[in-house]
């Protein structure tokens, strides 16, 4: 640590002595506790994101070995290290217990637990959420070693030459860890409100829909009784194959089952679109676009509609549509498409196992003239269901934002908090 470095550019009132460094060896000592007979079955793994957590939770299965006697059972509050690397974390994670009272882990694992009060437990977990401890790991890793998936570290190594840097006061220790920790509730919150919401609404997407054979919803608005009607898509919408001659339009979209009609820098963080765009199709707002690409979720691709552009291209593999009938809310159609419940019909019109480059080969005249959409006859009731389900929308990309704004505030402190 440089003398001129010795404190951090964010700081509580009242602190002022320089932080200190030491070797992780001088403040926490190796844990190697085994599982004996095998007595507790809970089977751990390191998540980057979400810490120590039951196998069975994050795989939706157990990967340990059936005997886990000779796994290490780690107490609440000791900390491991997952030599795995993973998306945005080069050289792995050290995380602490918090979940539960014991687990089992690897002896892949490196597992420790603080022996010394200069330390409180709390400030070091948010101390390695920092990944300032990379560049030490980086040297004592074996150059280009990594066997499948792990780094090679040595693990005497790991306590001799990684270097945690702290106030000397544990006060200060303690007033860090419990902003950071009201932060990540604070995700959590906003996290879990997000989730609840997706659940409500692919639970509306089915039971504000009339089942596969029925003319009338499970839930439907007070003052309507009408029997909804079943219409061809060609009955309502058009084929859409204005091209952007001579390329005057350079906005190059993509679909992204998620997040609808999106620009490709957007999406991919790169244009993947033809350099020339004149042969593409152009896009206006409130228009549809059926990518035929299958995603996770999405076996047989996503219709969208353009609303955050007021035009854009996009390539001839797309099926491009308009509404040209008054009986159909644009809104309301959006909401249908997202039910998903045209996918009995695409599965009809595809050329059997034909899926080229991940593209479903879907006859276009066929996605006109055979898929269908329920509709109640009343406007007004589809501009209801529209609304509601929109309003769902709004309060789901509500909380993403501010799970968002969090996390870069965060990430923020994380740099600005500590030495």
């Amino acid at each position: 640590m440089n003398k001129e470095n010795k404190t951090p550019l964010i700081r509580f009132k009242g602190f002022s002595d320089d932080w200190e460094q030491r070797k992780l060896g001088e403040v926490c000592e190796r844990v190697t506790r085994k599982n004996k007979n095998g007595e507790f079955d809970l089977p751990l793994t390191i998540a980057s994101q979400y810490g120590l957590i039951d196998q069975r939770d994050f795989f939706n299965k157990v990967v340990a070995a059936k005997d886990m006697s000779n796994y290490y059972l780690l107490k609440k509050g000791e900390f491991a290290y997952n030599k795995s690397y993973s998306n945005g974390f080069d050289y792995g994670s050290i995380k602490r217990l918090n979940s539960y009272e014991q687990g089992c882990l690897s002896t892949l694992y490196i597992c420790f637990r603080i022996f010394s009060d200069d330390v409180v437990s709390d400030y070091l977990e948010c101390f390695f959420d920092t990944l300032k401890w990379y560049d030490d790991v980086a040297q004592i890793c074996a150059e280009g070693a990594r066997n499948h998936g792990l780094l090679n570290v040595d693990t005497q190594g790991f306590f001799d030459e990684i270097s945690i840097i702290l106030p000397k006061s544990k006060d200060e220790q303690s007033k860090i860890a419990k902003y950071l920790n009201n932060l990540d509730n604070l995700i959590t919150l906003h996290q879990r409100k997000c989730e609840s919401l997706k659940k409500v609404k692919k639970s509306m997407l089915q039971k504000m829909f009339p089942k596969n054979g029925e003319s009338v919803p499970e839930i439907r608005f007070a003052g309507f009784t009408d029997d909804w009607e079943q219409r061809k898509l060609g009955e309502v919408c058009e084929r859409v194959t204005r091209k952007n001659k001579n390329g005057e339009f350079d906005l190059p979209l993509t679909i992204a089952s998620q997040y609808g009609l999106i620009d490709q820098r957007d999406f991919f963080n790169k244009v993947v679109a033809a350099k020339d765009m004149s042969n593409y199709y152009l896009l206006k707002k409130g228009e549809f676009a059926y990518n035929k690409s299958y995603s996770n979720g999405f076996d047989y691709g996503s219709i969208k509609r353009l609303n955050s552009y007021e035009q854009g291209c996009l390539s001839t593999l797309y099926i491009c549509f308009r509404i040209f009938s008054d009986d159909v809310v644009s809104d309301y159609l959006e909401c249908f498409f997202d039910t998903l419940k045209w996918y009995d019909d695409v599965a009809q019109i595809c050329a059997e196992g034909a899926r080229n480059h991940g593209l479903l080969n879907v006859d276009t005249q066929g996605f006109f003239d055979e898929i269908s959409i329920i509709l109640p006859k009343s406007k007004d009731e589809q501009s209801k269901i529209a609304k509601y389900l929109n309003n769902l929308d709004n309060l789901i990309t509500l909380h993403q934002r501010k799970v968002e704004k969090l996390k870069n505030i965060k990430k923020s402190m994380l740099q600005k908090m500590f030495v």
